[in-house]
């Protein structure tokens, strides 16, 4: 919560003109982007950077987030090593059905692990670019949001005292459950959420893909998915009941539901393996609006939540971080402060644009195992509308490859 400044027992504050909180991708891109346009800031995260390597997380990234990255050089690993998918394969009724976006687009998604992604920014950031990076900080405040002096403070991990940084700017990429969100007065800010009632068991397979691409089983029992995190590791998810616990899927449990749920004519049988995760996620989706409060800036899911039905946050993140990088050092280097002024409605006419179509998707997926008949028939309608109509699959396309012309990144 924004707070007075905490006059009492502080030591001399540090003075920076960006204060970034969270050391996620939108974190850690928004420093790189300030320390190539030599603005001075400082990444605070709660966790270790060992932590942060490892956390897995998403992996399909969108052609146009990936050529944000690039232009700001930091793709290099990911150009090298990501893998490249150009179609997709729904499952369905006892059949097979692809949709070659590629085909009909001219766009493609990139396969590459957050855990990397996040890796390749760290080093940028802290070993190349020599940023200010803290790990294992504690007690994070934010303080006099609303005047031109902000200030952030944390507890130093190693001694225990707090520490104070006065800033020109803060930035919260700390995610949904973060500081930075709560710092917002409630009655400045709008909350709008929902929820799908339903749950989905994540799970990380220590087992090679069993499809060159990604596979959506949309099953009466419920939906399934088939995603290629690296040659050796796949995820798949399983929808349960919301709250649903882990414990109550065994190894041959979850693999005898992917194999009813992913099953269909001619396809090849799944290779299992080792159960490296499970953990249940319950879907839902906020947007918080506008995504700034004075001298504090939102960005990634501290400012919006996308269930992962349609593998959008990442590529929310990435796009928030671009915007907000490019609108910081326009102001801090030229004073031009158009990029800030515009910065909330930029993000959110994508994010509203990327919710929608979430919610589109879920009821493909989901509606065959709702219980109700009429929801059952107007989900396949819609799914077989993909494979009957060039036209469909084109906007289908369009909007799961986000290359639909909503500004730049």
């Amino acid at each position: 919560m924004s707070t007075a400044f905490p006059h009492v027992n502080s030591p001399i504050p540090q003075r920076l003109p960006v204060v970034i909180v969270g050391a996620g991708p939108a974190g850690l891109t928004l420093g790189n982007i300030l320390r190539a346009a030599s603005v001075d800031c400082v990444v605070l995260e709660a966790e270790s950077r060992e932590f942060i390597e490892r956390r897995p997380r998403a992996g399909v990234l969108e052609e146009r987030a990936v050529r944000g990255l690039e232009r700001r050089g930091l793709a290099g690993n990911l150009l090298a090593r990501a893998q490249r998918h150009t179609e997709c394969e729904f499952r369905f009724g006892g059949e097979r059905r692809r949709l070659p976006y590629t085909e009909l687009t001219g766009h493609h998604h990139f396969v590459y692990p957050q855990p990397l992604l996040v890796t390749d920014l760290v080093r940028e950031y802290a070993d190349l670019r020599g940023g200010d990076i803290r790990f294992g900080v504690r007690d994070v405040r934010l303080h006099d949001l609303d005047t031109d002096r902000p200030s952030v403070s944390y507890r130093c991990p190693e001694s225990g005292e707090r520490r104070v940084i006065r800033c020109d700017f803060v930035a919260g990429c700390d995610g949904a459950r973060g500081v930075t969100r709560t710092a917002l007065p409630p009655h400045r800010t709008r909350i709008a959420r929902h929820d799908y009632g339903i749950g989905w068991l994540a799970l990380l397979a220590e087992a090679p893909p069993s499809s060159d691409c990604v596979v959506f089983g949309v099953h009466p029992n419920g939906f399934a998915g088939h995603m290629a995190r690296s040659p050796e590791v796949t995820r798949y998810y399983l929808q349960c009941p919301p709250g649903d616990d882990p414990a109550n899927w065994p190894h041959e449990r979850v693999w005898a539901e992917l194999r009813q749920r992913l099953g269909a004519a001619d396809a090849p049988p799944l290779t299992e393996g080792r159960l490296i995760e499970k953990r249940v996620l319950d879907m839902h989706n906020h947007v918080v609006a506008p995504m700034a409060y004075g001298r504090l800036f939102l960005a990634g899911d501290a400012a919006h939540l996308t269930a992962p039905i349609a593998a959008k946050g990442m590529n929310l993140a990435l796009h928030d971080a671009f915007l907000l990088g490019d609108a910081l050092a326009g102001y801090l280097t030229r004073g031009d402060d158009d990029g800030l002024a515009g910065y909330s409605a930029a993000c959110l006419g994508r994010v509203w644009d990327y919710q929608e179509f979430s919610q589109w998707l879920a009821e493909v997926f989901h509606g065959p195992a709702s219980g109700d008949p009429f929801r059952a028939g107007t989900s396949l309608a819609r799914l077989r509308r993909l494979f009957d109509s060039r036209g469909a699959a084109s906007a289908f396309a369009e909007q799961y490859l986000g290359s639909s012309p909503l500004g730049s990144w």
